[in-house]
């Protein structure tokens, strides 16, 4: 099986490269420059007309949206235990990747690009003020999911590196994670698996590639 992986640092593209890791998949990396437009070729929009990352290639196959390639990967990589067996598990591990991708992301995004909300001139503060409160709304929920337990679902799961990487860009944006002593400690713990490593290290590397082909 041949696993291609697009990807673009700093994006949420960072969650199934942390779990294909953790999987122990063998996987190729296409690392897409977004600040040259490289998700905009001709060429990637032959591949994948929503120009976005993630995406897979499961030999030649297009796989995109978080949830469906998590999902995937946990039926290809039943060993890795990204997600439970039980059907109600597996049900509350996809309300998860997708309370982020629709819960959380969108306003991660709307800080990022305010205009792409409201490009009315004197509207971006008032776009990133509205993100940012019902961004420490949500957090603050889950600071209390996270109450005497060390993972979203007690034990990893697929899910816990989509919503690193969201705690990862609330803290670029400096938004204030010491509201939240249990995220904050999860975000910690996070940065201590390997797979998190391997990630964080490929993505400084790219970008030092990027930097040299400038």
């Amino acid at each position: 099986m041949k696993i291609e992986l697009f990807y673009s640092p700093i994006t949420c593209a960072m969650a199934p490269y942390i779990n294909l890791t953790e999987a122990g998949a063998d996987f190729e990396v296409h690392a897409l420059n977004f600040r040259t437009n490289d998700h905009l070729s001709p060429e990637y929009r032959k591949i994948n007309p929503k120009h976005k990352v993630p995406m897979l290639l499961v030999d030649g196959e297009r796989l995109t949206e978080t949830a469906a390639i998590h999902l995937w990967m946990t039926e290809a990589f039943p060993d890795a235990n990204l997600m439970p067996t039980d059907t109600l598990g597996k049900a509350q591990a996809i309300s998860l990747l997708s309370w982020v991708s629709g819960g959380i992301h969108p306003y991660l995004s709307r800080i990022n690009n305010p205009a792409r909300v409201c490009d009315i001139e004197g509207t971006a503060k008032n776009v990133v003020e509205h993100a940012s409160e019902y961004l420490y709304e949500t957090f603050g929920l889950a600071d209390e999911m996270l109450e005497g337990i060390d993972y979203l679902m007690g034990d990893y799961s697929a899910s816990d590196a989509y919503f690193f990487w969201a705690i990862r860009r609330f803290t670029q944006f400096k938004l204030d994670l010491d509201r939240f002593p249990n995220v904050s400690a999860y975000y910690g713990r996070m940065q201590t698996r390997d797979s998190v490593q391997k990630l964080l290290t490929f993505e400084r590397e790219t970008i030092e590639e990027f930097k040299r082909a400038a």
